[in-house]
């Protein structure tokens, strides 16, 4: 006897589960320009690489004689695949089968593509589109009963963004718990016109009120401006691009290093241009995306963030084939000051920088946190605070190039103060507990009121400390180790980061992450 029916009764159970929500679903998920989860599978994985893990899991309806007479395949899709060579666990949602709500799922295939990237050390990446959380209310008729909320395999979430790294993308709707495994990433995006992300939708919010369009209630362009998300971009094949350029700079897991790439451009000069970059008026602005490129490798800036947090410009990029995290103060918002979100926005690229053992590079024009009504309003000194907090904790070498200020509590962040410092100040260097400008008057207020010609004492004090305030007086006592030219400033680095691999080591922090 053989087992030539139950072979048979295998292959149709794949085939049922090939058809997904069915060809109308099909159909229409194509004419809302979006891919469905079997062709996003195909996209993001190494051609023939993804293995299927629990392809016949799904909803069945039964004959009295045991006869199957439909399936409905679970909206949840994962298995194991290579992308550029890596294995991964690669996850998508099928939004054809109940608009990927839970009750269309199963929880424990979730958990399981957790628990495999967590514990055999694989990135995770997730293709998220739908509701997420319980389903509809139409759950609580179809179930008979209801039930204090929980989330089965949180916990295997919140330990793998200490352990692997996590790629979301958000590749249509997202709504609840969708929406938390959206935000619960180490990089996350969504495609412009196409995702929303919200805790709840349109027509639950309008119950509550409140009528808006998925577009204004929760569009791309809302969460990559607060930070919610981290980027968005104009289609879904830009987003598997970002996704794969993301996961090349960064180790599978904790447990090894990131691996250094292709040194295309080992004996390049600085450019001459670098010498006049920082204007000499102190109130003046200038790029900083040019300087980055300039002393990093061509064509390695990968930026992060672009929308949000706009005092600082965060990403990762290769200097002398190495993988490092840029940390870049930007003058044009708001002079660099460090606003609430771009303290928010340090802490959480300097834990990403930790957590997976990138050496920080930081170019620092800081001339403090931001003052005023605006700055109490947000919690300024909270969130700073905790950025500062992060910035000491890190345990990755940690190099700071000083273009122009350094003020006050938030230039103290310019690098961490309890170790062996790599500090390269250009001679534009400025730098003090808060600057001349903002003190003076109060400082010598008894000299100006005693004198007869005030205004031109104040300008006589001014240009005796504006001499006191020079970089190298600092070098001298030893305040800071190196002025440089800047034109030297990316051949400074490849010597850092050559350098720097020999204090990294690998394994898991012992803070976890940071909540």
């Amino acid at each position: 006897m053989s087992w030539t029916s139950e072979i048979e009764e295998l292959a149709r159970r794949k085939a049922a589960a090939l058809l997904m929500g069915g060809e109308a679903k099909l159909a229409k998920q194509a004419a809302m320009g979006r891919l469905n989860a079997r062709q996003r599978l195909a996209a993001v994985a190494d051609e023939g690489s993804f293995r299927e893990i629990g392809a016949l899991a799904g909803f069945a309806a039964y004959a009295d004689d045991g006869e199957m007479l439909s399936f409905q395949p679970a909206n949840f899709l994962f298995g194991r695949a290579t992308v550029d060579g890596r294995p991964v666990v690669l996850t998508a949602d099928d939004f054809t089968v109940r608009g990927g709500a839970a009750d269309a799922s199963l929880h424990r295939k979730l958990a399981d593509a957790e628990r495999l990237a967590g514990q055999y050390r694989m990135p995770l990446i997730r293709m998220i589109e739908g509701t997420g959380g319980g389903g509809s209310v139409r759950t609580l008729e179809t179930s008979g009963y209801t039930y204090i909320p929980e989330i089965p395999g949180w916990e295997v979430m919140v330990d793998n963004m200490a352990n692997v790294p996590v790629v979301a993308l958000g590749l249509g709707p997202v709504a609840g718990l969708g929406a938390g495994r959206q935000v619960m990433a180490h990089y996350s995006l969504l495609v412009e016109g196409v995702s929303q992300m919200f805790v709840a939708g349109p027509p639950v919010v309008a119950a509550a009120g409140e009528v808006r369009t998925k577009e204004e209630l929760g569009g791309a362009g809302i969460h990559a401006r607060n930070g919610a998300i981290d980027d968005r971009v104009d289609s879904e094949a830009e987003a598997f691009v970002r996704l794969r350029r993301f996961l090349s700079y960064l180790p599978s897991s904790v447990d090894e290093l990131p691996a250094r790439g292709m040194v295309k451009d080992k004996r390049r000069k600085g450019e001459d241009w670098l010498a006049s970059a920082v204007p000499r008026d102190g109130r003046k602005l200038y790029p900083i995306r040019p300087i980055i490129e300039a002393v990093v490798d061509r064509d390695s800036w990968f930026e992060i963030g672009r929308e949000w947090g706009l005092g600082i410009v965060t990403g990762f990029a290769r200097i002398d084939g190495w993988p490092v995290a840029i940390l870049a103060s930007n003058p044009e918002a708001l002079g660099g000051l460090w606003t609430a979100a771009t303290a928010r926005k340090v802490e959480r690229h300097v834990d990403l920088a930790d957590t997976f053992h990138l050496p920080i590079v930081h170019l620092v024009d800081n001339p403090g946190f931001l003052i005023g009504r605006r700055a109490e309003d947000e919690a300024t000194i909270r969130w700073g605070s905790r950025a500062l907090a992060a910035i000491y904790q890190v345990s990755v070498p940690w190099c700071a190039v000083v273009l122009r200020k350094a003020y006050g509590m938030a230039g103290s962040g310019h690098a961490p103060a309890d170790r062996f410092r790599w500090r390269l100040a250009w001679p534009s260097g400025d730098w003090g507990s808060l600057p001349i400008s903002g003190g003076l008057e109060a400082a010598y207020r008894a000299e100006l009121e005693a004198c007869d010609d005030p205004a031109a004492r104040l300008a006589e004090i001014k240009a005796r400390l504006e001499r006191v305030r020079s970089p190298f007086r600092t070098a001298e006592h030893y305040g800071v180790e190196a002025i440089i030219d800047p034109r030297d400033t990316r051949s400074e680095l490849c010597e850092f980061a050559n350098l720097a691999q020999r204090a990294l080591q690998p394994g898991r922090k012992g803070r976890g992450l940071r909540c």
